[in-house]
């Protein structure tokens, strides 16, 4: 699942909000929040504006 939510980011290329990248993957948004809050807790993950997430450089 992390595997898909990094790649779903990296292919947007730009800031993107859980429930778009819950459509690219098909799964539930509340899900792909799971995962996004914890890739942001180990640094994988940083928020440049409220409720998008990109990927850490």
């Amino acid at each position: 699942m992390e595997k898909k939510v990094l790649n779903a980011m990296k292919k947007a290329g730009k800031p993107i909000r859980p429930g778009d990248v819950a459509k690219i993957i098909g799964e539930e948004s509340k899900e792909v929040s799971k995962v996004i809050n914890e890739l942001k807790k180990r640094g994988k993950v940083m928020s440049p504006k409220r409720c998008y997430y990109a990927l850490s450089k």
